[in-house]
C-alpha cells in the first residue's frame, strides 16, 4: 500500500539526529491537535533514547498562527539544530527562509492545504502536498504524527504506547472537525476504546472530577476536548501542554479544574461577542460576506464565533482582531466553500494565510484591511 510521502525519509532523518545527540527543536500549533500531535513526537524521541532541546508553542494573541519571526529570534540559541513544525508550517514561506538562513535545518510535519508553493523545508510530510499517493488526505497533524511514528518507532512501537498515543490522535481528530471516515475512523474507535481505561494521569483526571462520564465516552472526550481548547500560552508553553504531560494526578487534577473553569467563562464570552456580532450581520444582510473586526476580540475566540455565525447565516465569514496596526483573522465558510481559495485570489494583502477549505486564519496589516475585503467580495461574487 501507498505511504505518505516523505514518511520514511522524516523517520530516518529523525533516527540520525538523535543518534548523534543534534539538538532537536519541536514547534507545535497552541490548540489541540498542535498540542497532542508535539506530545506524540517528544514521547517517541524519548522512546529511541533522544531528548528534545527545546519545546515551543506561539501565543496566539501575541504571535499568531504558525511559525514566526520572533520565535526564530528567541530559539536561534540553539542553532544549528533540526527544528521541526507540527500542525503549521505549510504556509510560513518566509518564514521558512529566514529558518533556513539563521541555520535551522526545517522539516515540516502538517495536514493543512498547501499553497502556490511549498516552503525551503528539508522534508515536508503532509499528505495534502503534490505528489503524495496515499489515498486518504484528511488525517489531523497528530494522524500524520502517528504515521510517521510508526515508521520511526517500528518493532518499538509496543501494544500499550500504540494505545496510549492513539487517545492522543483521537481527541486531536475530534476536536480538529476532521471527517470521521476511513483511517480517522479506525483511529477514533481505538483511540476512545483505549480512552475508557487510560493510563495518563492528565486523562485519569477528568474521571476523579466527573466519574460520570465514564458511561459516556464521548461526554469523556469533549470535556478533555473542552478544557485543553480553554488553554493559553506562557513563555512559550501551553497550559494543555502542561496538563497532557502532568506525571501525578494531583498536579493534573488541579490543572483540569482551572481549564473547565477558563472553559465556562469563554463559553460566556464567545456568547457574548456573538450575540453583538449578530446585530451587525442583521444590518447587512444582503453582503455576500460577513466581514467584521474589533480591537476587544480575544484572537482565540474568533473561530468558535465565527463557526456559530457560519452555521446561522451559511455565507463566508471572516472576522479579525486588531492591534498595533496589524490584524488576525480567523475564517470559517459554509460546506464546498473553500476560504483558503479565496485568500488565494486576494494573497498579495496579506502577510500570511493558511488552513483548511472551511477553517482558516490570515494576517494583515490594517491598512489593507479593505482592499482585502473588497477582494473577497468580488471573489465570492463571481464564484
Amino acid at each position: 500500500m501507498a505511504e505518505i510521502k516523505n514518511i520514511k525519509k522524516a523517520a530516518e532523518r529523525i533516527k540520525k539526529a538523535i543518534g548523534k545527540k543534534e539538538k532537536i527543536i519541536l514547534y507545535g500549533d497552541a490548540d489541540m491537535d498542535g498540542i497532542g500531535a508535539t506530545i506524540i513526537l517528544e514521547e517517541s524521541i524519548k522512546t529511541l533514547g533522544g531528548k528534545t532541546t527545546a519545546i515551543y508553542f506561539p501565543d496566539r494573541e501575541i504571535e499568531g498562527y504558525g511559525l514566526n519571526k520572533d520565535a526564530l529570534l528567541f530559539l536561534r540559541k540553539h542553532v544549528p539544530a533540526l527544528l521541526i513544525l507540527v500542525d503549521c508550517g505549510i504556509s510560513n514561506l518566509n518564514e521558512a527562509k529566514i529558518a533556513k538562513k539563521m541555520g535551522f535545518e526545517v522539516m515540516i510535519v502538517d495536514h493543512h492545504k498547501t499553497l502556490h508553493k511549498l516552503p525551503q523545508a528539508s522534508i515536508i510530510v503532509n499528505p495534502k502536498q503534490k505528489g503524495d499517493k496515499y489515498p486518504f488526505k484528511e488525517f489531523a497533524a497528530a494522524g500524520v504524527v502517528f504515521k510517521l511514528i510508526e515508521v520511526l518507532l517500528a518493532k518499538k512501537m509496543t501494544a500499550v504506547l500504540r494505545n496510549n498515543f492513539l487517545e492522543l490522535v483521537a481527541l486531536a481528530t475530534i476536536a480538529d472537525m476532521m471527517p470521521q471516515t476511513d483511517d480517522n475512523l479506525e483511529i477514533i474507535k481505538d483511540g476512545l476504546q483505549s480512552l475508557k481505561n487510560t493510563a495518563r494521569p492528565s486523562l485519569q483526571a477528568f474521571l476523579e472530577i466527573d466519574p460520570v462520564i465514564k458511561d459516556n465516552i464521548n461526554q469523556f472526550s469533549q470535556k478533555i476536548i473542552l478544557a485543553c481548547n480553554a488553554s493559553g500560552g506562557k513563555d512559550h508553553s501551553n497550559e494543555a501542554y502542561s496538563l497532557l504531560t502532568a506525571k501525578s494526578m494531583k498536579e493534573a487534577e488541579s490543572m483540569a479544574k482551572y481549564l473547565l473553569e477558563k472553559a465556562f467563562d469563554r463559553h460566556l464570552q464567545i456568547k457574548e461577542i456573538v450575540e453583538s456580532l449578530e446585530k451587525r450581520v442583521l444590518r447587512r444582510l444582503k453582503d455576500n460576506i460577513i466581514f467584521e473586526g474589533e480591537d476587544w476580540w480575544p484572537v482565540l475566540m474568533l473561530g468558535p464565533v465565527a463557526s456559530k455565525i457560519v452555521r446561522t447565516y451559511k455565507k463566508p465569514v471572516f472576522l479579525y482582531n486588531q492591534k498595533d496596526g496589524v490584524c488576525q483573522g480567523a475564517v470559517r465558510t459554509p460546506k464546498g466553500v473553500d476560504g483558503v481559495k479565496a485568500m488565494m485570489k486576494c494573497s498579495k494583502m496579506l502577510e500570511t494565510y493558511g488552513g483548511h477549505p472551511q477553517a482558516a486564519g490570515f494576517r494583515i496589516k490594517q491598512k489593507d484591511l479593505e482592499k482585502f475585503k473588497g477582494c473577497l467580495i468580488d471573489y465570492f461574487s463571481k464564484a
